[in-house]
């Protein structure tokens, strides 16, 4: 199975998504911020894809940047974005190629099938 990076600020949240993820055989790697999760890049562990908010919080850049950032450190990574807000075309444009973007709130469900769809592509 894959190891999927989480990135998400809020802590609650983050490890939802983590135990959902990790229901379904997967390894996670968890971030708060956009310094961990690039810390976690730089590191030598196996990570095969990326499950990043676009708002993070404490963040400079955001997830969008963030997942620019990661692709360079890992051009084979896969990016699934997540949002609470309205996803623009302006936003879309932001996006590191291939990647998708599941709108907040969302079901396990949604989760699992943008997850399996991530990691198909």
């Amino acid at each position: 199975m894959a190891v999927i990076l989480v990135v998400e600020d809020d802590a609650l949240i983050r490890m939802v998504a983590e135990m959902m993820i990790q229901d379904w055989g997967h390894e996670t790697l968890s971030a708060g911020d956009e310094a961990e999760a690039l810390a976690i890049l730089r590191s030598p562990q196996r990570i095969d894809a990326m499950f990043t908010d676009i708002y993070l919080k404490s963040s400079v850049l955001g997830g969008c940047d963030l997942a620019h950032q990661a692709i360079a450190l890992r051009p084979q990574l896969r990016v699934l974005y997540t949002m609470g807000n309205f996803l623009t075309d302006k936003m879309k444009a932001l996006f590191v190629v291939g990647a998708q973007c599941l709108g907040k709130p969302y079901s396990q469900q949604q989760l699992q099938d943008s997850v399996v769809e991530m990691l198909a592509t």
